[in-house]
C-alpha cells in the first residue's frame, strides 16, 4: 500500500496534534531493519514534530549477531573442503581477524547466496564439497533454513548443513525493556517478521509493561500513520495492540511456516550484539535433524566475543546511542571501511544515516535526542 500526500498529510496532522498536547519528549523504537531504511531514506524523522522521537532497536539481522558469532563463521570458512555460503550483508562485516570477504581474498571458498535453497543446490552440484549456509536472520528468514534442512534429508544431500544464528524479535524487545536503560513510550512493530509470527505475540509488552504496540508497513505514509496512533495512545495514557498492515498480517501469523519452524528449530538461549545472552532468543536445530547442524559436524566450539575497539554498534542498536554519539561514524568507520556491523548492513542504522542524512549533517536535535534517553 503506497498511500497518497494526502494520506501522509493526515496522518503528520494527527501526529502534530497529538503530540502537541503530550507536554513531554515521546520516544518511540522500530525493531525492523526495513523500517530504518525507510524512515532514513524518505525523511520521516524530519518531518516528525520536535517532542517526537523514533529510535532504532535490534532489528538488523546482521547487527545483532554477535562478534564471536562473525569470528565463527570466518574460522569455517577457512577450513579446507568447505565452501561457506551466505548473505550479501554479511560478507563484510570484520571479525577479530579480518572477514569473509577477507578470507575469500586469501583462498577461502565464500559463496553469494540469495537463498537457503540455493546453498543447497550448489551442494547437490559439487558432492566433493562440504557446503554450509551461514543461515543468520530473524524469524523471517528461519523457515527457508528449515525447508533446506528437510530437503536435505529428503534427498539425502549429506555434504550439506546449516550454521544457524536466527533471532526471535520479542524476546529481545522484552530484554531490552527489563534492561530499564532506555526509557521508551512504545513499539513500531515489524512488518516482514509479523507476517510470520502474527500481531499477537506482541501482547506481553502491552498487558505486562504497559506501552503500546503498532505493526506497520514500510511506507512513509504507512509508518506515519503508525507514530500517530502510538503518539495519541501516549497521550492518552493507553496502551493497545493495533495492526496496522492488515494486508499482510494477521493476528496468528503464517501457521505453514510456523510448522517448518517447529520441526526444525526449538528455542534456545543465544547471545545478541548490544544486549548479552537473551534465554529462548535463538533459533537451533533440534537434535534429530543434528546431521545438518554445521557446529555439530565441524565440533564448533563457540568463539569468544568482544566489540571492535571505540565501536559503538552494541549502544546504537540498543537505542542507548545514536551514530553521531560514535566517535568513529563518518571519519574512521564509512560504508566503503566499515568498523562495525551498523555500517556494513543495508539494513544497519549507522549505514542508512551516513547514506541519507551524511557523516557531518546530522541534526543536533536527533543527536541530543539519543542522550536523554539514556538511563
Amino acid at each position: 500500500m503506497m498511500g497518497s500526500g494526502s494520506d501522509l498529510c493526515t496522518s503528520l496532522s494527527r501526529l502534530r496534534v497529538s503530540a502537541g498536547s503530550a507536554g513531554r519528549e515521546l520516544v518511540f523504537m522500530e525493531v525492523c531493519g526495513t523500517h530504518t531504511t525507510s524512515a532514513f531514506r524518505s525523511g520521516l524523522h524530519s518531518l516528525m514534530p520536535d517532542n517526537v522521537t523514533l529510535l532504532s532497536g535490534p532489528g538488523c539481522p546482521v547487527c545483532v549477531t554477535a562478534q564471536g558469532d562473525i569470528d565463527l563463521l570466518i574460522e569455517l570458512a577457512q577450513q579446507p573442503q568447505v565452501t561457506l555460503c551466505t548473505y550479501g550483508d554479511m560478507l563484510r562485516v570484520p571479525g577479530a581477524r579480518g572477514s569473509l570477504e577477507t578470507a575469500r581474498g586469501h583462498g577461502a571458498s565464500v559463496r553469494i547466496v540469495y537463498g537457503a535453497m540455493d546453498a543447497l543446490a550448489f551442494a547437490e552440484q559439487h558432492p566433493d564439497r562440504q557446503v554450509v549456509l551461514a543461515s543468520v536472520g530473524f524469524e523471517t528468514t528461519a523457515p527457508g533454513a528449515a525447508a533446506a534442512i528437510l530437503t536435505a534429508q529428503r534427498r539425502h544431500v549429506v555434504n550439506f548443513t546449516v550454521l544457524a544464528s536466527h533471532k526471535r524479535v520479542v524476546p529481545a524487545m522484552l530484554a531490552l525493556l527489563r534492561a530499564g536503560e532506555v526509557r521508551l513510550d512504545g513499539f513500531l512493530c515489524p512488518g516482514h517478521v509479523s507476517v510470520i509470527i502474527g500481531s499477537e505475540v506482541y501482547r506481553p509488552i502491552v498487558e505486562d509493561h504497559g506501552l503500546p504496540c503498532v505493526v506497520a508497513g514500510f511506507e512513509p505514509v504507512q509508518m506515519a500513520a503508525a507514530l500517530a496512533e502510538l503518539t495519541e495512545q501516549a497521550c492518552g495514557r493507553r496502551a493497545e495492540l493495533i495492526n496496522q498492515y492488515i494486508e499482510a498480517v494477521t493476528s496468528t501469523g503464517n501457521r505453514t511456516a510456523q510448522l517448518l519452524l517447529d520441526e526444525v528449530f526449538e528455542p534456545a538461549e543465544v547471545r545478541w550484539r548490544g544486549l548479552g545472552t537473551i534465554p529462548e532468543s535463538g533459533l537451533v536445530i533440534r537434535n534429530k535433524y543434528q546431521a545438518f547442524d554445521a557446529q555439530s559436524r565441524f565440533n564448533l566450539a563457540p568463539a569468544e566475543d568482544h566489540e571492535p575497539r571505540g565501536c559503538l554498534c552494541g549502544q546504537v542498536i540498543t537505542g542507548k546511542a545514536t551514530p553521531r554519539d560514535c566517535k568513529l561514524f563518518g571519519t574512521t568507520c564509512t560504508p566503503v571501511h566499515p568498523i562495525g556491523p551498523c555500517m556494513v548492513s543495508s539494513e544497519g542504522t549507522c549505514q542508512a544515516w551516513f547514506k541519507y542524512r551524511g557523516a557531518g549533517t546530522c541534526p543536533g536535535r536527533t543527536a541530543r535526542r539519543g542522550q536523554e534517553v539514556r538511563a
